[in-house]
C-alpha cells in the first residue's frame, strides 16, 4: 500500500506545514477559500513565474490544483451516484503535458480553480455526510474525510509552492 497523507508528509507536513486533521468541515473550508487565496495571492502576476527546483510554473501549479480537486470530485460524485466504489488514479505528470499547463494562462487556470473547487466542496459535503468509503488502486480505503485532509493539504501545499517560485 502506498504511503500518503501525514504517513508521507508527516505531521505537521514536513515541508509547508500543514497540520493533518479529521475534521472534515474545517478542510472542506479550505478548500472553498483556495480560489480567493491564490487570486490574492497572484495578483499582479504573470503566471510564467518558475522556482528553479520545482517542475512547474505558477499557472502550472494552478492548474494542478484545480485538476486534483476536479479529479477527485467526479470519484466521489460516481460513488454517490452508484458506480461502486473502485476508483482509478492518475499521473499528474502525464495530465500535465496532455492538458497543456504551460500553455495556460493564469486567469484561465485560476478559473477553472475556481469552478473545480464550488463542484468539490458540494460533493465532498455530501460524501462525508454520507460517510463515503473510496478503494483506490494504491492507496486502499479512502474515507471521504481523509480525501477531504488530502485535497486540502495539497492545495495548500502547493500555495507554499507558488509563493516559493514568487519570491524567487
Amino acid at each position: 500500500m502506498e504511503s500518503w497523507g501525514a504517513r508521507l508528509y508527516g505531521d505537521p507536513c514536513t515541508q509547508c506545514g500543514w497540520a493533518w486533521s479529521t475534521d472534515a468541515a474545517a478542510n472542506i473550508e479550505h478548500v472553498r477559500g483556495v480560489p480567493q487565496r491564490y487570486a490574492q495571492l497572484l495578483q499582479g502576476r504573470t503566471g510564467a513565474e518558475r522556482h528553479p527546483g520545482l517542475a512547474w510554473s505558477v499557472t502550472g501549479y494552478v492548474c494542478h490544483v484545480g485538476d486534483n480537486l476536479r479529479s477527485w470530485a467526479e470519484r466521489v460524485a460516481g460513488v454517490l451516484r452508484g458506480a461502486g466504489a473502485h476508483v482509478g488514479g492518475y499521473d499528474p505528470d502525464a495530465l500535465a503535458a496532455a492538458r497543456g499547463y504551460e500553455q495556460t494562462s493564469l486567469p484561465a487556470a485560476l478559473w477553472s480553480l475556481e469552478h473545480s473547487a464550488t463542484a468539490w466542496v458540494q460533493v465532498l459535503t455530501e460524501a462525508v455526510e454520507a460517510d463515503v468509503v473510496l478503494l483506490h488502486p494504491a492507496r486502499g480505503p479512502q474515507r471521504a474525510v481523509d480525501v477531504t485532509g488530502n485535497n486540502a493539504h495539497d492545495a495548500h501545499h502547493h500555495a507554499w509552492d507558488i509563493a516559493r517560485s514568487l519570491a524567487t
